[in-house]
């Protein structure tokens, strides 16, 4: 009997996996879901299994039950300053899981690789937007630790012809399917900021003196639904023959900290008056994205992330919803 086309969706459980997931699972395709986190699956239907990435037991019951032809690596650590103080948890969740994760998939024969990778890989860069190609010197060991696994990848596709794109995502916001982001602690600017709204207190400016118009940190914001789309772009330009490489993800243009804090006011009609404190470590002044080798060579195309109210009014119409509070 033969095996069901499947993909790979690893830290399926988290707020980009689960949104890849749901996307994927909507257009046909069977997301298999491989994370370590006992929380429940927020799109029915969908296998999971728990465990680490770097557990050869996980992937031996996948390739034993389904034929896999792409592998979303979404899973890994993401606070960057937690990384700071905890760099030897980062890298072995992000460098030593992952390294073993390949090695298992080159074992069994190797299938394309999309990366979850991060703006974080240029540190703080010399030229705003962006591109690919800028020297990447990341301030922090969370993007230490997205730049050597893209190293590795192309180490291996050297050596082993494993085929593979990194993502190199600026700041994910939005939802998509009602999947609702929700990390602990939480870190992302949009549901900070709605969480204490909804708790009747202050929302928080992490740096007030930064080289910028307003002193905040200016940031690439991506609505979901075309981060979703650049996977599912990167997985066929594979197919269809294409060059492993890095892309930028982004919208192309940059948002102040203080300007989302006055959409969130506009959007929600509430008071916004944020508690200002220093700069936490390891965030850059600016971080805007150079979308051009994605529009070329993926035809990514945003179609929601230029709107930054819209992001705001999704993320808002989650926190609110009735059945989660």
């Amino acid at each position: 009997m033969s095996k069901p086309d499947a993909v790979v969706v690893t830290g399926g459980l988290g707020y980009v996996g689960q949104s890849l997931a749901a996307v994927l699972k909507e257009r046909g395709q069977i997301p298999i879901v491989v994370d370590y986190r006992d929380i429940p699956s927020q799109v029915p239907d969908v296998p999971v299994f728990y465990g680490s990435i770097g557990d050869k037991q996980i992937w031996k019951q996948i390739y034993d039950q389904y034929r896999i032809h792409v592998v979303y690596h979404c899973a890994g650590l993401i606070v960057v300053s937690e990384s700071v103080q905890e760099p030897a948890r980062y890298f072995q969740e992000n460098l030593v899981a992952p390294l073993a994760m390949l090695n298992y998939l080159h074992d069994m024969g190797a299938v394309p690789v999309i990366f979850s990778s991060s703006a974080a890989v240029y540190g703080t860069p010399e030229i705003v937007p962006i591109p690919e190609e800028a020297p990447k010197v990341p301030i922090s060991p969370y993007g230490v630790s997205k730049w050597q696994f893209e190293e590795i990848l192309q180490a291996y596709d050297q050596a082993y012809v494993q085929p593979w794109v990194a993502l190199r995502y600026f700041n994910v916001a939005g939802s998509v399917n009602n999947v609702v982001e929700s990390h602990v602690p939480e870190t992302h600017l949009l549901p900070r900021i709605a969480n204490a709204l909804i708790q009747g207190e202050q929302p928080e400016i992490y740096g007030t003196d930064y080289p910028t118009p307003d002193g905040t940190a200016i940031r690439d914001y991506i609505h979901m639904h075309d981060l979703v789309e650049a996977h599912l772009q990167a997985a066929q330009y594979l197919k269809d023959g294409g060059s492993s490489t890095a892309f930028n993800v982004g919208s192309g243009h940059g948002h102040s900290v203080q300007e989302v804090m006055e959409g969130f006011a506009r959007v929600t009609g509430l008071p916004v008056n944020p508690k200002r404190l220093p700069r936490r470590a390891g965030d850059p002044p600016v971080l805007v994205a150079d979308i051009n080798k994605a529009r070329t060579e993926l035809s990514f195309d945003p179609q929601y992330s230029h709107d930054i109210d819209r992001m705001i009014r999704d993320t808002w119409s989650l926190f609110t919803a009735e059945e989660r509070y």
